[in-house]
């Protein structure tokens, strides 16, 4: 068996994060929707707006590499299951600040993961010598942490909500 390169894992990288930034594009409007408080659903509007844009960043890294490995059908399993875990939560009957608490919880984890796939990523192209792609990539992790810390700050306001409600109780 032929040992793959770190070019050949660079590509594999992109694939998988092209695929996991298209399943949040489908994903990303029903949670929205589920989302009870304004500034968490205006959050993830948002976000839903910067991933289309990381998608079509993704072609251009594509291009720039002339490869057209994102046609391959290469499906990110661990975005795939992440993302069904945030819909099973819908079916929870949670209240409407826990199941609010609940999908930043999973948006969180989402942001985490494509977090570290990018920032691997960027390291690898570096390393390769593809520092324009560097770039593109280094825009979308930036787009990231910021969701990342929206998040944070929401959750604290949302978290603190729904424990209210069980004092309350």
């Amino acid at each position: 068996m032929a040992q793959k390169t770190l070019e050949t894992m660079f590509i594999e990288e992109l694939r998988d994060l092209y695929s996991a930034e298209r399943q949040i594009v489908r994903a990303l409007p029903k949670l929205a929707k589920a989302a009870s408080a304004e500034e968490l659903r205006q959050a993830m509007e948002t976000h839903l707006e910067e991933t289309r844009g990381q998608v079509e960043r993704l072609d251009k890294v594509f291009e720039a590499l002339d490869t057209n490995s994102r046609s391959r059908g290469k499906k990110c399993e661990a975005m795939e299951g992440m993302l069904a875990e945030a819909g099973e939560l819908l079916d929870l009957g949670l209240s409407p600040e826990a199941l609010d608490s609940a999908l930043i919880a999973a948006a969180q984890k989402v942001e985490h993961y494509e977090i570290a796939s990018y920032g691997s990523a960027i390291a690898w192209a570096k390393a390769l010598g593809f520092d324009d792609v560097a770039d593109l990539l280094a825009e979308t992790l930036d787009e990231e942490k910021n969701a990342d810390q929206v998040l944070n700050k929401a959750s604290t306001r949302i978290n603190n909500s729904a424990a209210s409600q069980i004092k309350a109780a």
